[in-house]
């Protein structure tokens, strides 16, 4: 069984796949002050609240777009799980060239859900991921990594916006009845909800109109099923696209 992780700025999500099937997936906050123990018993304990035996993981998969949080949670499972996680960086292959300049720079991360996107289309893409930032990533039509854009995340502007404007309630990220808002709620979650589905529809129409072609458009994150219904151009919504990555990247690297 692999145990994949994918370890993000806002929360760490695990999943346990057997041969191709994802059996279970969750997540953990990514605290700086989790020691490698707490990484170790919190990830046994939700596997097995899953029912999966943690004593059934063989081999581990990492992806991490945060330095400091990394080496503990190799550890952990290196200690709780007894197997050396490949670890997603240079020199790992991943069957996918990078065009980026320089190819380091590109988030782990952007690069597990690029091949993970490809495995399942393979052809021009975009993948949007919203997490802590919402990122744009696309794949030629050869499967390359041709590069992409960083936004911040919705949730960055909503805690930016209720930090600052003492006056304004914070609000669920949810979608309102109207555009036009009709109270202080509705207006934010207005501002919030379209606005950023505008942001990702601009970005959208602008990269298409530059690709040109048929290109195919994946989302993936937390929040990209909330946006979904107002998003144009989306082929599919694919929650697990990074756990997905990872176990094809494992894959690529067994001896």
């Amino acid at each position: 069984m692999l145990l994949a992780a994918d370890v993000g700025n806002t929360h760490t999500v695990f999943g346990l796949f057997e041969g191709e099937a994802l059996l279970a997936d969750f997540r953990l906050a990514s605290l700086p002050s989790r020691t490698a123990d707490e990484w170790g018993i919190g990830i046994r304990q939700l596997a097995q609240h899953r029912g999966v035996d943690p004593a059934s993981v063989t081999a581990a998969a990492l992806c991490s777009v945060v330095p400091p949080l990394t080496a503990n949670v190799v550890e952990a499972i290196e200690k709780y799980f007894q197997v050396t996680p490949l670890v997603v960086g240079p020199g790992v292959k991943t069957g996918m060239p990078i065009l980026y300049e320089p190819p380091q720079d590109v988030g782990a991360d952007r690069i597990v859900n690029a091949v993970a996107a490809y495995h399942r289309h393979p052809g021009a893409l975009i993948v949007v991921d919203f997490g802590t930032a919402t990122t744009f990533d696309v794949i030629s039509a050869r499967g390359e990594y041709v590069g992409g854009a960083i936004a911040p995340g919705i949730q960055i502007g909503a805690d930016s916006l209720f930090a600052r404007a003492a006056r304004l309630p914070r609000v669920e990220l949810r979608r309102p009845p109207d555009v036009v808002g009709r109270s202080t709620v509705h207006s934010i979650q207005s501002g919030l909800y379209f606005g950023y589905a505008s942001l990702v529809n601009g970005m959208l129409d602008r990269m298409k109109r530059e690709l040109g072609g048929d290109v195919k458009v994946f989302v993936t994150g937390g929040l990209g099923a909330t946006l979904a219904p107002d998003l144009d151009h989306v082929e599919a919504i694919v929650p697990g696209l990074t756990l997905e990555g990872l176990r094809l990247i494992h894959q690529k690297n067994r001896p």
